[in-house]
């Protein structure tokens, strides 16, 4: 089974490339798996052919072997046939044009209409009155606009030349600049321009904004600030918004992109238009938006199943098999 040229090869990625301990025994695993399957098929490693190892990896996927699993498998067989190559034992790598298959998107958090609302809807009371009205306006500007948490704390208090985005309350809408410096427009609805309107009443009342304008007055232009009169950052919002779900009694801790997802979900569930929806998420392609049409469906499936009387039927019929098979003697 030319083991031997996996010992030697083994010994090259301890000594010579020294690999850590753990990575050398999967190497020995993965290679040991080689070995048995061209052992079985009758082959001499160096026989193996780009057909095998297709076939191969399709009984790994096949017996349950995840995607991820099957591409390290893949990387360690294309490493040594590299090696072997290298070292004249082989005159070409069956692996190098063999890739596992491709894992299933996960797809995106989104929150239930539900949710939503009720985390826009939170009212602090016992929070700082200051800080309460910044951060409503950052979850109405996330979720009724659905951007992205570096194009949120991007904006200015207004336009300018060297503004990255700013929101314009008379028009309703904000100007922002996305990923790859593409500017796009999107509508502001009443509540986030109503939450906006009241944060703005009372930003300026940070009594460290006019030394911070002096010290840095392109970060103190910024539409959000924190107490030290300087641009919320990132990290910022993802820790206020975080603790502000909790308080609003959400089962989970939501982050921006949370926001931004339920965004884009919830006006596909109404409108059904995913032109518009990639527009407005400022997406370069369409098939980033299409995720979205598959939390739709999960959205149309659990309203069926909640509703449709076959549905119920199907369900109560699937329990009472279940019932009568449990107690069957």
């Amino acid at each position: 089974m030319n083991t031997d040229w996996i010992e030697r090869y083994l010994e090259h990625v301890r000594v010579e490339r020294r690999l850590a301990a753990r990575t050398v025994e999967l190497y020995a695993i993965h290679l040991k798996t080689l070995a048995e399957k061209a052992h079985a098929a009758g082959l001499a490693l160096d026989k193996v052919q780009a057909a095998h190892v297709r076939r191969w990896m399709a009984q790994l996927h096949g017996a349950g072997r995840e995607s991820r699993g099957i591409a390290l498998v893949l990387s360690c067989w294309r490493s040594f046939y590299r090696w072997l190559g290298n070292e004249g034992l082989v005159g070409s790598n069956p692996v190098q044009d063999v890739h596992a298959p491709k894992a299933a998107r996960p797809l995106p958090k989104a929150l239930a209409v539900d949710e939503a609302v009720q985390l826009a809807d939170l009212h602090d009371t016992d929070a700082d009155p200051w800080a309460e009205a910044r951060d409503r306006a950052i979850v109405e500007l996330l979720y009724g606009c659905g951007l992205r948490v570096g194009e949120l704390t991007g904006l200015d208090v207004r336009a300018s030349n060297t503004a990255r985005g700013w929101v314009d309350l008379d028009a309703q809408e904000a100007s922002v600049l996305g990923k790859g410096s593409k500017r796009r427009i999107v509508p502001v609805g009443a509540k986030a321009a109503e939450a906006l309107a009241a944060w703005l009443a009372v930003r300026d009342e940070c009594s460290a904004l006019e030394a911070a304008l002096l010290r840095d007055p392109a970060s103190a232009a910024a539409l959000f600030i924190g107490r030290n009169g300087l641009r919320f950052s990132s990290q910022s919002v993802w820790k206020q918004l975080r603790a502000r779900s909790l308080k609003a009694g959400l089962a989970a801790p939501v982050h921006p992109h949370m926001l931004r997802h339920s965004f884009a979900s919830h006006v596909l569930q109404s409108s059904s238009d995913l032109r518009a929806v990639q527009e407005l998420l400022g997406h370069a392609n369409i098939t980033t938006t299409q995720v979205y049409t598959r939390l739709d469906f999960q959205h149309l499936a659990k309203a069926y199943d909640a509703a449709h009387p076959r549905a119920k039927a199907r369900d109560e019929g699937a329990t009472a098999r279940a019932h009568k098979s449990k107690n069957k003697p």
